[in-house]
């Protein structure tokens, strides 16, 4: 097994980390979640300039037909420099499923990803189903050649921003993927922050109108395409958390460096050691998880839903304990809106609850 980086995945690291610590300083994310739409389109120009929107897509779709691997390293620096941008929404998650679809425009609307002019969110979420996503009673009806789209959906990524969405539904109880223009007859969405200053949306459909051209994947097809897109979903989602564990602890050992109390500095204190080595060692923990999740990802072994799970376990847990460490140790300030400290804590919580939370991914690794 080589764990070792290609001299391409390094330069592609170099390259977000350069970009991050050059354009995307604490002050400056700031302005960036203050603003309407809650991401930087300058930014999101630049994702496309530098190549980054093509990253997971196939080279007959105009992509660098890269994988996994390539995604974690991407995502991995945007959890340290916490990066609002929607590239999990618009490239991960709606690449994935358009890319393993039928439908006969996939390609233009791919194009048009990567070159930044078009964005597309997935909608699967809804209120009351907790996290069995595929039962949903959003629904797709059919009325002799005439398709209609009913229901609702909740949390839905960049929802204020999508040109399009794709909406999982049921179909004469089967689920069904279904992709809808964002300004179609029927469709309201509201827009609002979460918690982590992330935009969502609220998208209510009432007698939409579809096409059968609309269908991108019906019946046992969805359901394995929907799998397919919240596995890496949560491998995207889980390297960002590395990153921004990583980025909690360094900050968490630099801090206590400077802080003096009786006359020495904090990190002097073995009791505060101590803390900040089980930062540590949580952090390590999650990144070798995460390196045999890309891996078995990547080669398509079959227990790579029993490792995805234990992963997301593994990075709810880690995640709270060294975000409240970090912020603990921080004292007041750790809290307070003016250091990106507590914004760590607020990503992991937010992280955490993505895809399936904790208690969800136990009781699922302990089904199989």
């Amino acid at each position: 097994m080589n764990l070792n980086y290609s001299d391409e995945q390094n330069m592609l690291r170099e390259q977000v980390l350069k970009f991050c610590e050059t354009n995307y300083d604490f002050i400056d994310r700031e302005k960036i979640l203050d603003s309407d739409s809650g991401y930087s389109e300058e930014n999101w120009k630049q994702f496309a300039e530098l190549g980054w929107l093509a990253v997971p897509f196939k080279e007959d779709n105009g992509g660098f037909n890269f994988g996994p691997i390539e995604l974690t390293v991407l995502f991995e620096e945007f959890g340290k420099a916490l990066v609002v941008e929607p590239y999990l929404s618009s490239v991960v998650m709606s690449g994935t499923v358009l890319e393993g679809s039928n439908h006969p425009d996939k390609s233009s609307i791919i194009e048009k990803i990567i070159s930044g002019e078009h964005q597309v969110s997935v909608a699967y979420a809804e209120a009351n189903i907790g996290y069995n996503f595929l039962d949903c009673v959003t629904a797709v009806s059919k009325d002799g050649d005439a398709l209609s789209l009913n229901g609702s959906k909740s949390l839905v990524l960049n929802g204020g921003n999508a040109d399009q969405f794709i909406v999982l539904a049921s179909h004469e109880n089967s689920p069904v993927l279904v992709l809808v223009d964002a300004d179609v007859k029927g469709l309201s969405v509201q827009s609002f922050k979460t918690l982590d200053g992330q935009t969502c949306g609220e998208l209510t459909f009432e007698n939409v109108s579809l096409s059968t051209e609309s269908i991108l994947a019906l019946g046992d097809e969805a359901e394995s395409l929907f799998n397919r897109m919240v596995d890496i979903s949560i491998l995207c989602i889980s390297a960002e958390a590395v990153g921004a564990m990583t980025s909690s602890y360094m900050k968490t050992v630099q801090y206590t460096k400077e802080r003096e109390q009786f006359a020495q500095p904090i990190s002097n204190f073995q009791v505060l050691q101590h803390r900040m080595v089980d930062m540590f060692i949580e952090t390590e923990l999650t990144k070798s998880l995460l390196i045999k999740a890309t891996l078995q990802l990547d080669s398509d072994d079959p227990e790579t839903g029993n490792t995805i799970s234990a992963l997301k376990v593994q990075v709810g847990k880690a995640g709270r304990l060294v975000g409240q460490h970090a912020v603990q140790l921080h004292g007041g300030m750790g809290v307070s809106n003016e250091m990106s400290i507590g914004h760590y804590l607020k990503r992991f919580t937010a992280i955490d609850s993505m895809f399936g939370n904790t208690q969800h991914h136990i009781n699922k690794y302990q089904a199989k």
